[in-house]
């Protein structure tokens, strides 16, 4: 009976040994495999996503539109964290629109468009100054000075228009023009080259 057990171990044992035997190289094989696998992976992490062409890999709509969000996201958190003085230097850094100025200057009755005047189109001017008292010049539609005005009552009443009014009298298709120092009623296109006794200009019109 011992021997016969011997014998059964015994053969086990050479089938087991044999076995392990054939089997190393390929299980040595597989392990050096699984070693190389390993390495490439984590070199290709290293690396980023890129394959081995080097190219990006096709990305999925719906993974392009979170990135789009997200980007928008740290956007929009970096201007509400920006410095408020900051945000105000880069938007008065930021090209403002023009400004433009009459040429010539034109002033005109009531009926005669206003705006910003030129050879070629020509609006009355609806910005101007005047030069030596640095009022801004005040418009009535329809309207003329009286001739009993004087110096001394622009002088005294400019720039409020209620007071103004008392020296005003209603003339259809007329425009009443005064500042401080000087006043004028226009009913047609004037240009202020011939009128050499006004000090205006066009203080510049917003783009």
């Amino acid at each position: 009976m011992a021997d016969d057990l011997d014998e059964l171990l015994d053969e086990v044992e050479s089938k087991f040994c044999r076995s392990v035997s054939l089997s190393s190289p390929s299980h040595s094989s597989c392990k050096e495999d699984g070693s190389q696998l390993q390495t490439k992976r984590k070199a290709e992490g290293k690396g980023g996503t890129r394959g081995s062409s080097g190219q990006e890999p096709h990305k999925n709509p719906e993974d392009e539109d979170i990135d789009a969000l997200l980007e928008d996201i740290f956007d929009d958190e970096y201007d509400i964290n920006m410095p408020k003085a900051t945000r105000t230097h880069v938007k008065n850094s930021l090209p403002q629109p023009a400004s433009r100025k009459c040429c010539p200057v034109f002033l005109g009755g009531s009926s005669v468009a206003t705006g910003v005047g030129t050879s070629t189109s020509q609006r009355a001017c609806s910005r101007l100054r005047c030069t030596s008292c640095d009022f801004r010049v005040a418009t009535f539609d329809d309207q003329e000075w009286d001739p009993s005005c004087d110096y001394l009552f622009f002088r005294n009443n400019m720039p409020d228009r209620e007071r103004l009014q008392a020296k005003l009298k209603r003339k259809r298709g007329s425009r009443a023009y005064a500042c401080q120092c000087s006043w004028h009623s226009a009913v047609a296109l004037t240009d202020l080259r011939d009128r050499q006794d006004l000090k205006w200009v066009c203080a510049k019109h917003e783009a």
